[in-house]
């Protein structure tokens, strides 16, 4: 359970006024070299993903949506493997939906568990049973599939600028994966058709189009597991949707708002963070 002094030290002003005291935004490391990649097959599903530091787990899910979600885009908003490798084995693969390296059949019926499908058995290919998640953008609303798919697999989870339907534009998910990464991926992947990725689509944004997609209410309501929020809020990030879920939850925690603007406050961001992940680490340590 969230300790509830922390709870109340985040929800007051001293996280603002301690802004003051927070040293320039690190900057990026762009010319670090990435470990080489590796595989993990099983069947038709070719999984493509890194590994870095040592350490209790922490699966790492980048944004960029359906075709940007990738080991490379861990580098946005902050440098999140640089952030956290010194104190976690961190797990990022592509997915096969991506652009990545990644591959596997659209499985037109079941998009979230076929994206959570191939999570949880990398995990399990890895010998990894307990895991910590962080998934920005699209990975927020994959964060809590995993949620739902294992709750007693996922000690805590950690949704930075999730994604969610926007009430007023509820297909504004499907109608811009539509024009822009369906038919580039149809171009990559021949034997799928316009058709199918329209089944694909509107069974991931349209059924329902409402709140998280994947998810109900009623399911984050009784979610008992730490989840830290951290809210957006442009077209495919509503802020409200991200406050909901964060109300919602029993033992959800909250960044201040916004933390990206100026760029000097990510740094404080990535201290919650951390303090939030090691809470809830040396829980399990003790346990």
């Amino acid at each position: 359970m969230v300790d509830e002094t922390r709870r109340k030290i985040l929800k007051t002003g001293a996280a603002a006024a301690a802004m003051a005291a927070v040293p320039p935004v690190l900057a990026q490391q762009a010319g670090q070299t990435a470990p080489a990649g590796k595989f993990y097959e099983k069947g038709k599903v070719r999984i493509h993903y890194q590994e870095w530091g040592t350490g209790f787990p922490l699966l790492l899910i980048s944004g960029g949506g359906l075709g940007g979600s990738k080991i490379e885009g861990l580098t946005n908003p902050f440098d999140v493997v640089g952030e956290f490798k010194g104190e976690y084995r961190c797990i990022g693969s592509d997915l096969r939906t991506s652009t990545g390296l990644s591959s596997g059949p659209l499985e037109v019926d079941r998009p979230w568990d076929m994206i959570a499908d191939d999570q949880l058995a990398l995990l399990d290919h890895l010998g990894i049973d307990k895991f910590m998640v962080m998934g920005f953008c699209i990975g927020g609303p994959l964060v809590w599939n995993l949620l739902e798919r294992a709750p007693n697999r996922v000690v805590a989870a950690v949704a930075a600028q999730p994604s969610g339907c926007r009430a007023e534009a509820p297909t504004l998910m499907y109608d811009t994966n539509m024009t822009g990464w369906g038919p580039d991926y149809v171009k990559r992947h021949p034997d799928v058709t316009m058709a199918q990725i329209d089944q694909f689509l509107t069974n991931m944004y349209k059924k329902p189009a409402d709140f998280l997609w994947c998810v109900t209410r009623d399911f984050v309501k009784q979610c008992k597991n730490p989840v830290l929020v951290l809210p957006d809020d442009i077209p495919a990030h509503p802020y409200k949707v991200a406050m909901e879920a964060a109300m919602l939850a029993p033992n959800a925690e909250v960044s201040m708002f916004p933390w990206k603007e100026p760029k000097e406050r990510i740094p404080l961001a990535v201290r919650q963070i951390r303090s939030f992940l090691r809470a809830h680490r040396t829980t399990v340590a003790t346990a």
